[in-house]
């Protein structure tokens, strides 16, 4: 029998104890299976070289829970320590033996890269016991058992099983790990794609062979879809997937897959896995992953980032920016391969993909570069109500080459609007909407001048405008409802008005009311006389900036108090004018121009409260007059 003092090597143990500083009690659950992850892994690479003799078996490891003895137990069938390993291990804190495991065999598959990992176990143990036996023939069993202090014991027994059974003996503070759920719990965060079949409670609660350590060609569409099953139970299938497989000149494995996303509430960041030699290190993967892709779901796996990675490692390692990068590169070739080989697929996944090919462009230049020629631009369905502006729908006919819904790259707007939709400064102008349904007047206006109108109505979207017009040479983005028609290209065209000065004068004075919330601007000019007699625009600049103001931040925030900026352009060529100008009872012809004018701002939703309750009470009020109007005629 053997006692001393365990010899803790100072010049080893500061700089890991840096390194490997645990936040949370719970790691020592994974540390140790690790290590016997470790020894399993040891003996396949020893057996296959023929340095280990006979018959493995069954490799597994064992997890066990003793309320009664208050003990945790993790046994493995590994290689096992005989004494002398013991005492060089284990009693000499942070020689490492997985170090020195990995200089001698380059391509065994060990995770441990520090001594430290078995002494977390004395964070919730007043006791540990070891009892193990080497893989070696003739080896003995040994004992050794520690109560957190320098002194040991270590002697030999008799063992008849190769491997390693640790049992830790829990203090007061830790007997929350001697329930089973908390345990599973644990196993099932930390170790789910551990290397070697892991069982608790007669149950194995691992999948030693996930797909990401599988070779592509092996693997069908069903297997990728079923392991997303198995990542997130209750999500959608996804999108598609990227196949992540990398060994040089980091080494890097993993999938990861494009969710469908319809609405902003499902937008979840924090989704994708990282793990080392598959063991789980965090879901926070910020500085592996380019912020843009954080919404993708998944898992990377490299065992060039060490189990315990801090903020600072993350942000300084030259291998993460190395991920990063090829990352943001695969995602790039696969939307580009994607778009190329199938581009009906590819627009048919657009309402989800769009977010984050438009995020990508924003944040990642590189990525920009190669989105340019990927991205779509979906053209608003073509209106089905013919509404104030045009007699029938029918007599409403798209632009030459364009389809109902049709999709474009910037390039090919490009074209089918350079005679049309080019401004005075020469500029391509991109009308946009971001609610076909609310807008659909404006864009009935913009289809009957053979405008092409696309939707731009994602929570990126009004950010993605004003970067793009940074980005993009010649490029100018125009809602639909900024203007009238017959400027929203703002090629300063002039237009005959019916009404003289003074009748055109009148009407901007009668509109020119004030309203809650609102600055309102009233302009008089000579439209179609079909066109809607008022029509509700919001400036492009001031609406942008409140619109940003909204989101909050910088000095876009200030826009954000401000009154909504509306501009009532009047019709003077519309035939009601002849009528209204002439009405001699006063009260009625101010209640016409009031609900004229409300029922444009309510086209923009911005008929809002009591301006709203006046605007409906009176409407009931206009159409009661009307009717006992028609009883006397009668």
């Amino acid at each position: 029998m053997q006692k001393g003092q365990i010899r803790v090597h100072t010049e080893n143990i500061f700089p890991i104890i840096k390194k490997f500083l645990y936040s949370e009690h719970e790691i020592f659950l994974r540390e140790l299976i690790s290590n016997a992850t470790d020894a399993t892994q040891k003996l396949k690479t020893l057996s296959s070289i023929g340095e280990a003799k006979g018959d493995l078996g069954e490799l597994r490891i064992d997890i066990s829970i003793d309320a009664t003895e208050k003990t945790l137990t993790i046994a493995d069938r590994g290689v096992g320590m005989t004494a002398e390993e013991v005492d060089k291990y284990i009693n000499q804190v942070a020689f490492s033996g997985a170090e020195e495991f990995l200089d001698k065999y380059k391509d065994a598959n060990i995770i441990g890269h520090f001594g430290l990992g078995f002494y977390s176990a004395f964070m919730v143990s007043e006791k540990v016991e070891i009892y193990t036996k080497s893989y070696r023939e003739d080896a003995k069993g040994v004992y050794w058992s520690c109560d957190g202090s320098p002194e040991f014991e270590l002697y030999e027994i008799d063992k008849e099983d190769r491997g390693t059974k640790i049992v830790l003996h829990l203090n007061e503070e830790s007997k929350e790990f001697l329930e089973a759920d908390r345990v599973r719990g644990i196993l099932e965060r930390f170790c789910r794609f551990q290397a070697v079949p892991i069982f608790f409670e007669d149950k194995q609660i691992n999948n030693p062979n996930p797909i990401w350590v599988r070779k592509p060609s092996e693997l069908t569409t069903e297997d990728y879809q079923n392991f997303y099953k198995e990542l997130y139970p209750y999500s959608e299938t996804p999108l598609f997937w990227i196949h992540l497989n990398v060994d040089y000149p980091f080494n890097l494995t993993g999938v990861l897959y494009f969710p469908k996303i319809k609405q902003s509430y499902e937008i979840q960041k924090d989704k994708i896995q990282l793990y080392s030699n598959q063991v789980f290190v965090t879901d926070e993967v910020k500085d592996i992953v380019p912020e843009f892709l954080m919404l993708l779901h998944g898992v990377i796996d490299s065992p060039d980032i060490p189990l315990n990675v801090s903020r600072s490692y993350l942000q300084g390692d030259p291998n993460v920016k190395k991920i990063n990068s090829h990352i943001t590169k695969k995602v790039a070739d696969k939307l580009d391969e994607i778009f190329r080989n199938n581009r009906s697929e590819f627009e048919e996944k657009w309402d989800s993909l769009g977010l984050f090919v438009k995020y990508g462009m924003m944040t990642d230049e590189k990525f920009l570069e190669k989105a340019n020629k990927f991205l779509v631009m979906q053209a608003s369905p073509n209106p089905s109500g013919g509404g104030a502006l045009k007699k029938e729908a029918s007599d409403i006919t798209p632009p030459p080459g364009e389809k109902e819904g049709a999709f474009y790259t910037l390039e090919e707007y490009k074209i089918a609007t350079e005679t049309l939709q080019k401004n005075k400064d020469g500029k391509q102008v991109i009308i946009y909407t971001t609610d076909p349904i609310q807008q659909d007047a404006y864009i009935q206006a913009c289809v009957a001048k053979g405008y092409i109108v696309v939707k731009l109505e994602t929570l990126v979207d009004a950010a993605f405008i004003n970067n793009m017009e940074m980005k993009w040479e010649g490029v100018h983005f125009v809602r639909v409802d900024s203007d009238i028609v017959d400027n929203i290209i703002d090629k300063q065209e002039a237009t005959e008005s019916v009404l003289s000065k003074d009748e055109a004068e009148q009407l901007k004075t009668m509109f020119g009311k004030e309203m809650h919330n609102l600055h309102v601007t009233v302009e008089v000019k000579g439209l179609s006389p079909e066109t809607a007699p008022v029509i509700a625009t919001r400036p492009e600049f001031m609406r942008r900036m409140k619109d940003m103001g909204g989101m909050g931040g910088g000095m876009a925030s200030f826009y954000a108090t401000m009154p909504d900026e509306v501009t009532l352009t009047v019709n003077g060529n519309h035939p009601i004018y002849q009528s209204l100008l002439k009405e001699s009872d006063k009260d009625k012809q101010e209640k016409q121009i009031n609900n004229l004018a409300d029922l444009a701002l309510l086209s923009q939703g911005l008929l809002k409260g009591n301006d709203l309750t006046s605007f409906i009470n009176r409407s009931v009020e206009l159409m009661q007059g009307e009717k006992k109007s028609l009883i006397v005629e009668a």
